[in-house]
């Protein structure tokens, strides 16, 4: 097979949970200790930083990326979902994964996923992890795909364990509670390697606190120690901020490329972590080293689709927030613009709090419903009459980027252009 034909058979052999949801869950990681086995355990030749969490994990895992790569260090990063391109869940310092590395794996091991009936996830991690320990990183920067305990990076070796917040969301699999997802995610903490926690909250504290103690993983919270004054700029493309690490501001004026407003939350989680494998000894990172890495996050990761400006004229800005906590963290920030009018461009997936999210969204704005374009989508017509019946009015539209293109049609100069509520409404505007 070439490089199409393999991707296509990742994408249509076995079950892909991007595509089709619960269906391809694995609620074990037999398959993964299978082919990991069959591999000749990779996994045991990375030294990783596992990144768990319902929003923000992947904001952290590649901003860690960005810093280690600025300080020297080789560096894997595995992520998902991707957005454009499959191999975006795979790069060395930035680069994708090789397409004839993907054939070639593919090739080699083959009989071996159809042997075990192994998923489109169990396939994904263990190439990354064979790709990783053959090109001889220094850290491989691991992001969970749904979970923790029981999810496939979890096998990974972590010289620390991150666990960004916790929110609802896949509560088929991991509960419907936030105290019940705080156990699963805490599954990641393994005995005696130091966790990070980035935000304390009520319902998850006492959780992450019982396992660490359990496991004795010196447990950290990052709000404890790191946080970020913001500052007016004149600069619209960034976040302007000075550091405090313990009272002390150990950075002065930081330009973030991520202008969200919660990506701060993701900064200090990010920079807590590195102070901490610092401070163990485990990496050497200066300031100036976060410097780079955070200022240069986009250049030397490819990270975009979160709170990213498409264009000016009219302003467009588009963000993967698709769940309770990132559409608050949405819509606080849209109520912080300056614009005459909103269209907002829409679209979900069908697993997720339909009627949730949309009693958030505000209703002063003309929406334009439409389904991404993959099985799980919400058909267009149907999110439109839910969403009238909480006061959002506009029409649907037969594909995301006819409903994109009439936005932007249908805007002023001064009006403001949003594109979201799904990774995947994100991925076809980009």
């Amino acid at each position: 097979m070439d490089y199409n034909e393999t991707i296509s058979w990742l994408f249509t052999q076995l079950p892909m949970y991007q595509r089709v949801g619960k269906a391809a869950y694995k609620a074990d990681l037999n398959n993964t200790i299978a082919i990991l086995d069959a591999l000749g355990n990779p996994e045991r030749r990375i030294r990783a930083i596992h990144i768990a969490g319902t929003n923000g994990k992947g904001s952290v895992s590649h901003i860690i990326a960005s810093i280690l790569q600025e300080a020297g260090y080789k560096i894997g990063l595995y992520t998902s979902p991707h957005l454009k391109d499959f191999r975006e869940r795979i790069k060395i310092n930035g680069q994708l994964i090789p397409e004839g590395n993907v054939v070639d794996f593919v090739a080699n091991n083959k009989r071996t996923f159809e042997t075990i009936n192994s998923s489109f996830f169990e396939m994904t991690v263990g190439m990354a992890f064979d790709y990783f320990a053959t090109e001889e990183v220094d850290f491989a920067v691991i992001e969970t795909g749904l979970g923790g305990r029981l999810d496939s990076t979890n096998l990974c070796m972590p010289v620390i364990s991150i666990i960004t917040n916790i929110g609802i969301d896949h509560t088929a699999f991991l509960g419907n509670t936030k105290e019940a997802i705080a156990a699963e995610k805490a599954g990641i903490i393994k005995a005696g390697i130091p966790v990070v926690v980035g935000r304390r909250q009520t319902e998850t504290t006492t959780i992450f606190e019982q396992v660490s103690l359990k496991l004795s993983s010196p447990l950290f919270f990052a709000e404890d120690d790191m946080s970020l004054r913001s500052f007016l700029s004149d600069e619209k493309d960034v976040q302007s901020m000075d550091v405090w690490y313990k009272n002390d501001n150990i950075i002065e004026k930081l330009n973030s490329p991520l202008i969200g407003e919660y990506q701060k939350e993701n900064i200090c989680t990010a920079l807590r972590s590195l102070e901490l494998l610092v401070e163990n000894k485990i990496v050497n990172v200066s300031n100036t080293d976060i410097v780079g890495g955070v200022e240069g996050v986009v250049n030397n990761t490819g990270f975009f689709g979160r709170w990213q400006l498409l264009g000016s004229n009219p302003v467009t800005i588009c963000d993967t927030g698709h769940n309770i906590d990132g559409i608050t963290s949405v819509v606080k920030q849209l109520g912080n613009q300056n614009y005459d009018n909103l269209h907002f461009v829409l679209g979900m997936v069908n697993d997720k709090d339909i009627s949730g999210i949309l009693n958030l969204l505000p209703e002063n704005a003309t929406y334009y419903f439409c389904k991404p374009d993959i099985p799980r989508g919400l058909d267009a017509e149907e999110l439109a009459e839910q969403a009238k019946a909480v006061g959002l009015v506009g029409l649907s539209y037969s594909s995301v980027l006819r409903a994109y293109n009439s936005a932007q049609n249908n805007a002023g100069l001064n009006d403001l252009v949003f594109v979201g509520g799904s990774t995947f409404v994100v991925a076809e505007v980009v």
